[in-house]
């Protein structure tokens, strides 16, 4: 076993491989960008490196300063956990030709699989069958516009050294085709240096379903069974599950063959995942082989009671397998939701921002979170917005399921935008729990997953109303030396109503306070409630709601307020804080940044007219593009940014004169 490894990541995964180290006495190094330098992986190694500035191409995918980091720290070995580096068969040799062990599979097995094409071109070599489609390496666009046609409509253009949904992209007819290449290529470019493409048929209703593989270096390979990765948004994972619902045991042994074989086609070492599309018929298709461990690697740690990255560690510093197949067990059922700094609401936009208040929900040996980030840390731009991965377990689906639910319920965020919501309203569809998946499932419950509760809405207006008031929060009504400090409303004999306006889903709505002998009683919407509260601590209050006692976490900055209550969480916004330019631009429909990033392609000049639904130009943020839409028709005023330019959330882009 190895003395000290480095590890080449970040974030959680980084944080996950050095608690593997640790447990077995082995040392870890951190690298961190400029950034990054007060990140919990740094403070979970033993030691930590600075690395370069907070863009990815100057720290981590630095690999020569990686390598030098790791002669000067005297690291026997270099974990490059996923993404970054994990896939780079040229990094893989210099970590060779360094003297350091790359804790991975060999050069050539990247090099087989970096390449969707060639992946697919080898498997069908090997008799896996493939789903039909254009794999070739003539990439003009008049053979790839003839292939499109080939193959038929609905179709996916994917990049061909990607992954995770990056450079892919839906044609649902041969007009699209053009514009969707061209977008495709732009962010394979950007994400992998390559935007080199394939073109595949589009399965409408199919079941991801991929097989975790494991070999070593003495020709041991196993599967450690199949993960049901179905649930995606925007062609990434949302929710896996291992093992797959429903799976007949035929079929699951079958494909649990065609994974060990793939692996051994390419003289594999180390931990892989085989990725295959499952249709409705039991017909299975090998859609890619990742190289490297994956973010849902938790869900096969919980049915197996293996530590994949312990397994790693050894198969690297020449161990064989600590199991073969036959000894390999499935006990159980287990869930893994990623919980992303998000906007679902906005096509899951990603969002960035200070967590500012922070709750898990109780660990156990059955419930576990995997992060990267504590309670007072900001998710920035540069980097993948996810936040954490909450991974439960249980002795069937059934007992899974209800633990993911009352996890989800405890689990509290409050600063930037998150996912949360989305998955509590997911987890407790009954298309959901009755396993009826498939990777088209967010879009076919839609409706469901984001309809509005107005009720829940109005009653964390009272909430947010009651936070803001004074005369509820106990630490202003403390040694007061005469009553006449008190900020509670109290007049002799009379009522005394004040009105608070919010927003919320720029829809504004009004609170009406009423203070009088008999109490507070709080209006909204047409409804009153008696209402007692107070605070907690200074994020935490309490609420007497018509008798029903209520415990929930609230901030503010400036005019955004925020708070979570009963598995929910809020933002409303200060009307009075809003600054008049927001609203000029807002009431003039001038496109704004959703979101801060990079633009990355610029549409239109001055003078152009462009109809609703025309992109006017692309964002690109935390490795993924954003489109501008023009919502009207109207003629082009100001182009305020130029191609490169970083922007800022709410920055307005372009002035528009509406026709």
């Amino acid at each position: 076993m190895f003395n000290k490894i480095l590890i080449a990541n970040r974030g959680e995964i980084a944080v996950r491989v050095a608690r593997t180290a640790r447990r077995l006495g082995v040392a870890s190094v951190a690298v961190y960008s400029s950034v990054d330098r007060g990140a919990l992986h740094v403070e979970a190694c033993d030691q930590a490196f600075y690395i370069g500035a907070a863009s990815a191409s100057e720290s981590y995918l630095n690999g020569m300063r990686i390598l030098e980091v790791a002669a000067e720290c005297g690291a026997e070995a270099i974990h490059p956990g996923y993404g970054f580096l994990s896939e780079n068969a040229e990094f893989a040799r210099a970590c060779a030709a360094a003297g350091i062990v790359f804790i991975g599979p060999p050069a050539a097995a990247i090099d087989a699989m970096g390449s969707k094409s060639e992946a697919k071109a080898l498997m069908d070599t090997a008799g896996v069958p493939l789903i039909p489609g254009y794999h070739g390496d003539d990439q003009h666009d008049d053979i790839l516009a003839a292939e499109s046609r080939r193959v038929g409509y609905p179709q996916l253009i994917k990049a061909s050294a990607g992954g995770g949904g990056k450079g892919m992209r839906l044609v649902g007819q041969q007009s699209e085709f053009a514009a969707a290449l061209v977008s495709a290529r732009r962010e394979s470019r950007a994400a992998f240096g390559d935007d080199k493409v394939l073109i595949e048929r589009y399965l409408a209703c199919p079941r991801h379903v991929e097989l975790q593989v494991f070999a070593d270096n003495q020709g041991n390979c196993v599967h450690l069974f199949e993960r049901d990765c179905s649930i995606q948004r925007r062609h990434q994972k949302v929710i896996e599950e291992a093992p797959a619902p429903g799976l007949d045991a035929g079929i699951r042994a079958q494909m649990g063959a065609a994974a060990v074989e793939c692996a051994r086609a390419i003289n594999y070492v180390g931990a892989g995942t085989v990725e295959f599309l499952l249709d409705e018929d039991g017909s299975f298709y090998f859609m890619e082989m990742n190289t490297r461990l994956q973010v849902e690697h938790p869900v096969t740690e919980m049915i197996s009671g293996q530590d994949l990255v312990e397994w790693q560690l050894r198969v690297a510093s020449g161990e064989s397998l600590p199991l073969q197949q036959a000894q390999i067990e499935m006990r159980g059922h287990a869930f893994e939701a990623r919980i992303y700094a998000e906007s679902p609401q906005r096509d899951f936009m990603p969002a960035s921002g200070q967590i500012r208040f922070l709750q898990l929900p109780e660990l156990s040996a059955e419930v576990r979170v995997d992060t990267g980030v504590r309670n007072g840390d900001t998710i920035g731009i540069n980097y993948d917005p996810m936040i954490a991965k909450l991974v439960v377990h249980g002795a069937d689906r059934t007992t899974a399921l209800a633990r993911l639910d009352y996890a989800l319920r405890q689990y509290q965020i409050l600063g930037p935008s998150t996912n949360l919501d989305f998955l509590r309203r997911l987890v407790a569809l009954p298309a959901f729990r009755a396993a009826e998946v498939d990777t088209g499932f967010i879009p076919a419950h839609h409706e469901q997953l984001f309809a509005r509760d107005d009720e829940q809405r109005n009653r964390a207006l009272v909430l947010a109303a009651a936070a803001m008031l004074p005369a509820f929060d106990s630490s202003t009504n403390l040694n007061l030396a005469s009553p006449w400090d008190l900020r509670n409303h109290w007049r002799m004999n009379l009522a005394v109503v004040e009105r608070v306006q919010l927003l919320h889903d720029d829809s504004q709505h009004e609170i009406s306070i009423e203070r009088s002998p008999a109490g507070w009683c709080l209006s909204c919407a047409g409804r009153s409630y008696r209402v007692d509260a107070g605070s907690i601590d200074a994020q935490r209050r309490w609420i007497d709601l018509d008798g029903e006692h209520l415990e929930y976490a609230v901030v503010r900055d400036g005019g955004a307020l925020a708070l979570t209550y009963a598995g929910g969480t809020y933002h409303f916004e200060l009307p009075e804080f809003l600054h008049d330019a927001e609203k000029d631009a807002a009431a003039a429909g001038h496109p704004q940044a959703p979101m801060s990033g990079a633009v990355v392609a610029v549409a239109v000049a001055p003078g152009d007219r462009v109809a609703a639904g025309d992109t006017l130009m692309v964002i690109e943020a935390m490795k993924m593009e954003h489109a501008i839409i023009a919502q009207i028709a109207a003629t082009v005023g100001e182009v305020l940014v130029a191609l490169g330019d970083q922007v800022d959330e709410g920055e307005t882009l372009v002035t528009l004169e509406i026709e």
